[in-house]
């Protein structure tokens, strides 16, 4: 029921108004005051409302922070006294889906074993609903305001920068981003900004395929930063003051760098590129890896000496704030860097190494894998097998790894040359295919 990012799917079909029910009658048990919001979709309304009456119908009192970021929403748990926060959304997927995503006042998401308390109480169906009157309330509140205060401070206060930023809100949640970077003191244009869950304008991952409006935008005006968000802000990526997209693994790089001092450690997930480590490398600053999946980040950032968390795709965490994946706090440390040093300057600094990507179709992906994982554990020295199969070799590395929604296997193989990141490709494959013949 639970994947990594909550519960997730096409409305109607997996994700309906009887589950978000269930959901909160399982969630009431262990809960007094919980949060709840939602991204723009039509959908999340009935979903948040069937929510609301399961958690009510077991006594908890919920405040309703109707449309709102997820960072916002998973920020308020801990503002408002609360022992929970269910976000309503799908983040960057597409307007038909929807889901549930749940989080602790710490501001981290439910951890493997709280998604697997949830999921038990929904099988049992198993509830004490309260008599008529034992139940919980329901209000309405205003969660952006301390939201966007907490940005302007992290940004040096009020007027501390000045700077020409473009936002692209994807018609998503991210308004706190845009009334952030004014307070902050920055001049902003915004694209997209309508919050509208059919996300008309552009698809709600930004991706540089999907954010080409922005990079032009940037690339022919006097900005100095260009910021893009998903559906429910909790994803950033970003755009250079000449137009250029910057990738995950720049930004990643970036953040690091700046958050991290010597002898910190940054936990990123398995797909991370060389290049990020051999940057941090320079500054002292090593790398814990984990899992793909922010929720698995968040985890390793708990560490002491965790500084940092990131995602390529666009998920970054710094402890100190909240471990959840802030988008509008990114987009925030990215104008102070802008402010101090041009981004596209600060890029020259940052190494990239040919990375290459394939996908294979399996029928039983998961025997597939297990086949694979011992044919290598047999055959190589420096393996890790957190998710998938890593393999660390001279001068670059391969990833084997199965999808977590579709029938395929997918492969990454990176190294410091063209010829050498093509060898590591060839040789994932061929661990595959013979995986899949059964030699």
């Amino acid at each position: 029921m639970f994947g990594t990012s909550g519960i997730r799917g096409p409305v109607g079909e997996e994700v309906t108004a009887d589950l978000a029910l269930r959901v909160g009658r399982a969630l009431g048990v262990e809960t007094g005051r919980v949060v709840v919001g939602r991204d723009p979709r039509a959908s999340g309304e009935t979903l948040v409302d069937a929510l609301t009456a399961g958690l009510r119908e077991l006594g908890t009192d919920v405040i309703d922070l109707g449309i709102a970021a997820t960072p916002t929403i998973a920020r308020a748990v801990g503002w408002r006294d609360a022992d929970a926060g269910v976000a309503v959304t799908a983040s960057h997927n597409p307007s038909a889906d929807n889901g549930l995503k749940l989080w602790q006042p710490s501001g981290q998401a439910y951890d493997s074993a709280g998604r697997e308390r949830i999921t038990a109480r929904i099988e049992a169906d198993d509830y004490e609903l309260q008599p008529w009157d034992g139940l919980g309330t329901r209000t309405s509140a205003d969660g952006g305001r301390r939201h966007v205060e907490a940005l302007v401070e992290a940004a040096g206060g009020a007027g501390a920068l000045d700077l020409d930023v473009a936002v692209d809100l994807g018609n998503g949640a991210g308004g706190v981003t845009v009334e952030a970077l004014i307070g902050a003191g920055c001049a902003v244009e915004t694209l997209n900004a309508q919050p509208d869950g059919r996300f008309p304008g552009r698809p709600s991952e930004p991706t540089e395929e999907n954010c080409t409006a922005l990079s032009t935008l940037v690339a022919g005006g006097e900005y100095d930063l260009g910021i893009a968000h998903d559906g429910d802000a909790d994803r950033t990526r970003a755009v250079a003051g000449d137009g250029t997209f910057l990738s995950g693994d720049a930004l990643l790089s970036l953040f690091a760098v700046d958050a991290a001092e010597a002898g910190d450690r940054v936990a990123v997930p398995v797909d991370t590129s060389l290049a990020v480590e051999d940057f941090m490398a320079e500054d002292d600053v090593s790398v814990i890896r984990t899992p793909v999946g922010d929720v698995h980040v968040a985890e390793a950032a708990t560490a002491e000496d965790v500084a940092f968390g990131g995602e390529p795709s666009g998920a970054w965490i710094w402890p100190e704030a909240t471990l959840c994946p802030d988008g509008p706090l990114a987009a925030i440390r990215l104008a102070v860097l802008a402010a101090a040093k041009p981004i596209g300057t600060r890029l020259e600094a940052i190494p990239s190494y040919p990375i290459r990507r394939a996908s294979i179709e399996c029928e039983d992906k998961e025997a597939t894998m297990a086949a694979v994982e011992t044919q290598v554990l047999e055959h190589y020295d420096t393996v890790e097998t957190l998710d998938g199969v890593r393999v660390e070799l001279d001068a670059g590395w391969f990833l084997i790894r199965a999808s977590g929604t579709q029938p395929l296997v997918r492969l990454t193989a990176e190294a410091r040359s063209e010829r050498r990141a093509d060898e590591l490709l060839a040789e994932a494959r061929a661990l595959v295919e013979d995986a899949e013949s059964g030699g």
